[in-house]
């Protein structure tokens, strides 16, 4: 019987990131379990076989080198780590992507693995993301590639580019989405227990990364209390009383510690709020809009585009969890 699975080779060398790797490889196995035959087969190869080395000291075992893969490959992905700079100027790598590369379906990398697929010239007209920390590098060194640094992931044509770490997992769960629809793509994200995968648009600095969190307890708690109650009087003045301060005092001090201004962090919260409740209930936008501390559809719609670059309405019906 012809095996039916969809060959997945991703590329590891010493010092890349474990999660760039294991979190799309827990996708793709998860999903071929949920699938049946009509699933995923995952290889690994690196430079040389062997013992190769991620950048946390755990050493897997890679059975093929780069170059004696061959046959069909259906999508070639190559992970990012801190080493990445010394192995994108290894020659035998990068020409064993660029091969590779050459007969696959599509073409992906995680993290800083981009500046090797750019290398490889793989990238040139091209837009992608990488791990913010490497942007810089990503478009200073490579001019003809266009470089968005924001996204979690983005698609162009059949090459895909994902940012940091876990935003590998969202572009596994993209491409099992492409494969074998969204409905697929929902189980593997609930029984991994992570958010159905988010939009590629969505901006890899979430609030959770971009906010600090206060050195000051009663800030901390009051951080929390934002949190879990989304819905209540977020305003600077009672804000400033539950922290026992001056509104100015408060303000300033809140902006110091977890380096946005309180009514900035209070958007956020009830972005995330309404994300949540999209993705987990059926609620009219009305009373989303609501229960979030948004208030109006009106005023959900405009925090939801500045927040996640989509419609309230086309996440629900891309990304909501949906009842079993």
């Amino acid at each position: 019987m012809k095996d039916m699975a969809r060959r997945i080779v991703i590329v590891v060398f010493d010092g890349f990131q474990l999660f760039d790797m294991a979190g799309p490889a827990d996708v793709f196995a998860l999903a071929s379990m949920l699938a049946g035959g009509d699933g995923y087969r995952v290889e690994l190869a690196a430079v040389r076989a062997g013992e190769v080395t991620a950048q946390n000291g755990v050493t897997i075992a890679v059975r093929t080198p780069l170059g004696r893969i061959g046959g069909d490959v259906d999508t070639l992905m190559v992970v990012g780590g801190f080493s990445t700079g010394e192995w994108m100027r290894d020659r035998e790598l990068v020409e064993g992507v660029h091969r590779l590369a050459s007969t696959a379906r599509r073409v992906t990398s995680v993290c800083s693995g981009a500046l090797i697929l750019a290398e490889a010239g793989l990238l040139d007209g091209r837009r992608a993301t990488t791990h913010w920390l490497a942007s810089d590098v990503l478009r200073d060194r490579y001019p003809a590639v266009e470089v968005d640094a924001d996204p979690i992931y983005i698609r162009d044509g059949d090459t895909w580019t994902s940012a940091g770490v876990s935003a590998g997992v969202d572009l596994a769960l993209a491409l099992v989405a492409e494969d074998h629809g969204h409905e697929l793509a929902r189980r593997v994200a609930c029984c991994l227990v992570v958010y159905l995968h988010r939009p590629g648009g969505q901006s890899q600095f979430s609030a959770p990364m971009r906010v600090a969190a206060p050195r000051s307890e009663p800030l901390r708690e009051l951080q929390a209390y934002i949190d879990a109650h989304p819905a209540a009087d977020l305003r600077v003045p009672a804000l400033a009383r539950r922290a026992g301060m001056s509104e100015r005092h408060f303000s300033r001090v809140f902006t110091d510690q977890t380096g946005l201004p309180p009514g900035r962090y209070v958007e956020r919260a009830r972005a995330d709020t309404a994300r949540r409740l999209l993705e987990t209930t059926d609620h009219p936008l009305d009373r989303v809009a609501r229960e979030s501390g948004l208030g109006r559809p009106e005023t959900l719609y405009r925090v939801f585009r500045r927040t996640w670059r989509v419609s309230p309405g086309d996440y629900r019906r891309r990304f909501r969890t949906k009842e079993a």
